[in-house]
């Protein structure tokens, strides 16, 4: 009876949400498992009803403990762990993609894509007691206290010289200590190193991404383990 219960309680979830209407591209991530911190990635593309890959899989990283339920646009199943401001864990779920954000003073994009470049005064919030948490700040000055520098998007960093935004725990509604500066990104070591919970993957198909994405299509982020991904598939309308 209990098991039944569980079932139904997640047939009912699955059934109360699926994929916008107006989203017609979408960036689907498998993972083998909640514990995994590999990925595999496919873009599609929805022409009338139908889900059509763009091109073929590839390769990324993901959290180095695995993934956990984020906070996005789907519903999360009750009594669920939800991703934790440094867990080591990839928000899994449905998300928005954002703005891209990099070092250059020009990358190739969609021109409706914001696009900005970082400079030294630019923050990523990563501190839950700050009423700016999970935003981004741009200071008036150059960072001069400890936290100002802690909390600076890395310049010196190759790994994060180009990045695209994932819209997990994102504003208007930021829960303090639910996760932060989630993002796609470049993979470290040739992709043999994990992450703090970002989405990694090679330089070349992050440009290739951020060219790809266009805004007018409200593009989202699927990312999911393979049995929760099968589990939802119909019910959410996933590719």
């Amino acid at each position: 009876m209990k098991s039944w219960l569980g079932l139904l309680f997640l047939t009912t979830i699955s059934h109360a949400f699926e994929l916008p209407k107006a989203s017609t591209q979408c960036l689907v991530g498998t993972a083998k498992d909640w514990n995994s911190s590999h990925v595999t990635l496919q873009l599609y593309q929805k022409s009338g009803k139908q889900w059509q890959k763009v091109g073929t899989a590839w390769k990324g990283r993901l959290g180095k403990n695995g993934l956990v339920w984020g906070l996005g646009l789907h519903p999360t199943p009750a009594k669920a762990a939800i991703k934790a401001e440094g867990d080591g864990r990839t928000p899994a779920g449905v998300f928005r993609i954002g703005g891209a954000w990099g070092a250059e003073a020009q990358i190739r994009k969609h021109p409706k894509l914001p696009y900005h470049q970082v400079t030294s005064r630019d923050l990523w919030v990563e501190d839950p007691a700050s009423l700016s948490y999970n935003q981004h700040v741009i200071l008036p000055h150059e960072p001069a206290t400890a936290w100002e520098k802690k909390q600076q998007m890395k310049q010196d960093d190759y790994a994060h010289k180009l990045k695209l935004f994932i819209a997990h725990n994102a504003p208007p509604k930021v829960v303090k200590g639910a996760g932060s500066s989630i993002f796609f990104h470049i993979w470290r070591n040739g992709g043999s190193s994990a992450t703090a919970g970002c989405t990694t993957m090679e330089e070349a198909r992050l440009r290739a991404l951020i060219a790809a994405i266009d805004p007018a299509q409200q593009p989202l982020y699927v990312i999911l383990p393979a049995a929760e991904l099968q589990q939802y598939r119909a019910a959410w309308k996933l590719p």
